[in-house]
């Protein structure tokens, strides 16, 4: 199964998880999954029509999924999904 690493910032949200695994072919179930298991992370990565925020950056090795197949980039079980929220300031 994939795995989903959560940045500390989102830890919190996830019972202070930093990786979990979760059952998915494509991005978007592996994101379900970790929302359905910790509700709390919905607000933190989808906004109110269900689309992910467009300062949450979630990462295939080194490829942004936005760059890729969006949220059905394909993966495999052996894949490493990052979540990079953006931070802004200076």
């Amino acid at each position: 199964m994939p795995t989903l690493k959560i940045p500390t910032p989102l830890r919190p949200y996830a019972e202070n998880q930093s990786a979990l695994t979760l059952p998915g072919e494509i991005v978007e179930e592996v994101l379900e999954g970790a929302v359905e298991t910790y509700p709390l992370l919905k607000k933190h990565l989808f906004n109110d029509e269900g689309k992910l925020r467009p300062y949450v950056n979630v990462f295939l090795g080194e490829d942004n999924v936005k760059q890729l197949e969006g949220l059905k980039t394909p993966l495999s079980a052996e894949d490493t999904l990052l979540i990079i929220p953006s931070i802004a300031g200076g």
